[in-house]
């Protein structure tokens, strides 16, 4: 079985991957799968390169990210471009370590993307899990946590679908508004039901 796991910025869903992983089940994350498909020399990369000009490498071949950032910051066209580029080569990767851990024996795996609505990827996985929180446990978490004004939390949390439509979608909520240990037994009643655990 395929489990996509995702939430919102500081919804908790990075504390729930680190259970999944405490369970064994092996996870493709698509953040650290976006940073693979950059790196130094990569196809990725060239593209990138090619469409934007040398001037978004650093001296040592790495992505300017606050160069592409700006680039892009302001122009739907280059943005457009830019996740033409980066998004096919993400999900290429996805995939292909989604079947290796398959082809090593995995019965389940996890992927974990941020972006599965706004992404509409609903149909890579077999299930969705969504890690969600109130709206005001959301704001305080974020504005806690990247030490941001009211303002700008709100900004990064409206860029992303409202919580509640992503609760819509799913096959499964996991509530993060309590401690971690409520939030744990939460999963495993889950994980039970799928049985993905005995």
């Amino acid at each position: 079985m395929i489990i996509g796991l995702t939430g919102s910025i500081a919804s908790g869903k990075s504390t729930v991957a680190k259970m999944l992983k405490e369970y064994g089940l092996p996870i493709v994350d698509a953040d650290v799968v976006a940073r693979l498909v950059v790196e130094p020399g990569s196809p990725t990369l060239k593209k990138i390169a090619e469409a934007f000009g040398q001037e978004v490498l650093t001296e040592k071949g790495e992505m300017n990210r606050t160069k592409v950032g700006e680039l892009i910051f302001h122009d739907e066209t280059k943005r457009k471009t830019l996740n033409n580029i980066i998004h096919p080569a993400i999900r290429a990767e996805m995939l292909r370590q989604k079947e290796e851990h398959l082809a090593n024996g995995a019965k389940t795996v996890i992927m974990d993307i941020p972006l599965l609505f706004e992404s509409k990827l609903q149909h890579f996985v077999d299930k969705i899990l969504v890690v969600t929180v109130s709206e005001d446990t959301q704001l305080k978490r974020l504005m806690d946590r990247n030490q941001l004004s009211e303002e700008d939390a709100l900004v990064r949390i409206r860029s992303q679908l409202p919580l509640s439509e992503k609760e819509q979608g799913a096959d499964a909520v996991i509530y993060n508004n309590g401690s971690i240990d409520e939030s744990r037994n939460q999963l495993e009643v889950i994980l039970r039901q799928w049985h993905v655990i005995d």
